[in-house]
């Protein structure tokens, strides 16, 4: 008996991950292929899009192979935002993909901010100019890379290169488009305005296609490489936060997503366009139509765990929060900065650092271990305050990451940002999300909001303690205050 599946494809940086759902939202199939990050320099970090295409490859054939007799009904893909990939005039990679978290356009970054102004990077692509970006990265090749930008035939973001290769077509969706800084996230449309100030020539950009669109079918050659059918359909998908939200069921304004995973996020979407005039928060076209999402990153957060752990001796996670949950809220005054690689929200220094703060003879290792956990809650509480600031209230959130698999962390972090917290199941983050938008291309679902009610079940859910409230505010009060405190010193060290 043919056992009907939608894919979902996620190209992320350290692993190709690819799932199988069936029609009901049975997760019947996972597969991932480790991915490696090339560091030639300092602040650089590049991979290789043929690799991606490989790794992809791989799953798929593997997924295959677990399913008696799979028929495939449309492919959906998620990827990581901003990374840049080149192809030249034959429609071949010209070099590796400097990748999101390549620092090494901060000249270029200066560049655009000096040339745009902020006021005009507000209204034309709601973003501050940042070397995440991907149009920084465009302008380092120009400069530094004079004889191949010559050469560049056509830019793509990662997910849109592994479609390109299962499909044969050039195209991105609005949700990865708006982390390029190249897109009007207002009018859904590339900016003639911010390529004409940049010199950029606008034939470098791939036609846009809306997330849960069929763009085209899997050619002859990729069914050969991958296993899949001749004319399998595949959608536009979208980028990795999109996607992510999107299988968590967080759609519609009124929604939020609080992610701790590595990094740390938080995401709301919104029914109309709006930038902090600050942009201190980024603003994005969601993988859903006529919607945005406000988005605050920290750049460390279970990250910043890992590292406490890590110098804490042998002690397991399980132990130290364990030890954590007998220390009171507010950790004994001790206070702790996760900004152990530089932060992006609220502050966009790469220069911030990690910082203890409030230590005294009777501290001990638990105290410690709980100021880390409500350091990275005050962080993403710093995303949701912003949000706030814009109109933005959600009535609750949905919780996501490995911190949100900790009970104990999971109503820590309801009574900082003071919101009733769920988690749901499956949880398979973007590569559920890019299946979902398969789904609804397939004429599966009508929406994404559909979808997300056929598949997704709510499994534990926990309310803010109205008592801890003042110990929190006054808690998040000390946090706030170090940063501007420590500004000035950081970058001042050896820390690198």
């Amino acid at each position: 008996m043919t056992q009907s599946t939608f894919l979902g494809i996620d190209v992320g940086t350290s692993s190709i991950k690819v799932i199988a759902v069936d029609p009901e939202g049975k997760l019947l199939a996972v597969a991932s292929n480790p991915m490696s990050v090339d560091v030639q320099r300092p602040g650089w970090s590049e991979q290789n899009p043929v690799d991606w295409w490989a790794g992809t490859c791989l799953a798929i054939r593997q997924i295959l192979s677990e399913i008696n007799s799979p028929e495939v009904l449309a492919v959906g893909l998620s990827g990581q935002m901003h990374s840049l990939v080149c192809l030249d005039t034959s429609l071949n990679v010209m070099r590796p993909a400097i990748l999101w978290n390549d620092v090494r356009s901060s000249a270029e970054a200066t560049y655009v901010r000096e040339t745009v102004g902020d006021a005009s990077l507000r209204r034309l692509v709601g973003n501050p100019s940042l070397e995440g970006f991907t149009v920084t990265k465009l302008l380092w090749m120009r400069n530094h890379e004079p004889q191949l930008y010559e050469n560049l035939s056509h830019m793509l973001l990662a997910k849109d290169y592994v479609r390109f290769r299962l499909t044969g077509e050039l195209a991105t969706d609005p949700s990865d488009a708006s982390a390029t800084l190249l897109f009007d996230i207002v009018n859904r449309r590339w900016s003639d305005e911010m390529c004409s100030m940049l010199d950029i020539d606008p034939g470098l950009l791939p036609r846009i296609v809306e997330s849960a669109e069929i763009v085209a079918t899997v050619t002859s050659v990729a069914a050969t490489e991958t296993g899949l059918a001749v004319g399998v359909p595949v959608v536009g998908g979208g980028a990795d936060n999109a996607c992510a939200a999107v299988g968590a069921g967080v759609v519609s304004s009124g929604d939020a997503l609080f992610s701790i995973g590595t990094s740390g996020t938080v995401v709301a979407p919104i029914s109309q366009p709006s930038t902090d005039p600050g942009m201190r928060i980024h603003s994005m076209r969601h993988a859903v139509p006529s919607t945005w999402y406000l988005m605050g990153v920290v750049l460390s957060a279970g990250a910043a765990l890992d590292w406490w752990k890590r110098s804490s001796g042998k002690a397991t996670f399980d132990a130290l929060v364990s030890e954590a949950t007998e220390v009171e809220a507010g950790s004994g005054g001790v206070t702790f900065l996760p900004y152990l690689s530089g932060e992006r929200t609220p502050h966009a220094d790469a220069n911030a650092r990690g910082v203890f703060f409030g230590m005294h003879v009777g501290t001990e290792r638990a105290h410690m271990t709980r100021a880390v956990m409500e350091g990275i809650s005050f962080a993403l509480r710093d995303s949701m305050e912003l949000m706030n600031e814009l109109g933005v209230n959600p009535s609750d959130a949905v919780a996501v990451g490995g911190g949100a698999n900790s009970s104990m962390w999971l109503q820590m972090l309801s009574d900082v940002v003071d919101l009733p917290l769920r988690t749901v199941r499956p949880f398979e983050g973007a590569p559920l999300g890019a299946a979902m938008l398969a789904s609804v291309g397939a004429g599966a679902f009508v929406s994404v909001v559909d979808a997300g009610k056929a598949w997704l079940t709510s499994v534990e859910s926990v309310q803010p303690r109205g008592s801890l409230r003042g110990v929190y505010d006054d808690a998040y009060g000390r946090y706030r205050a170090l940063y501007p405190a420590l500004h000035d010193l950081f970058g001042t060290g050896s820390g690198g």
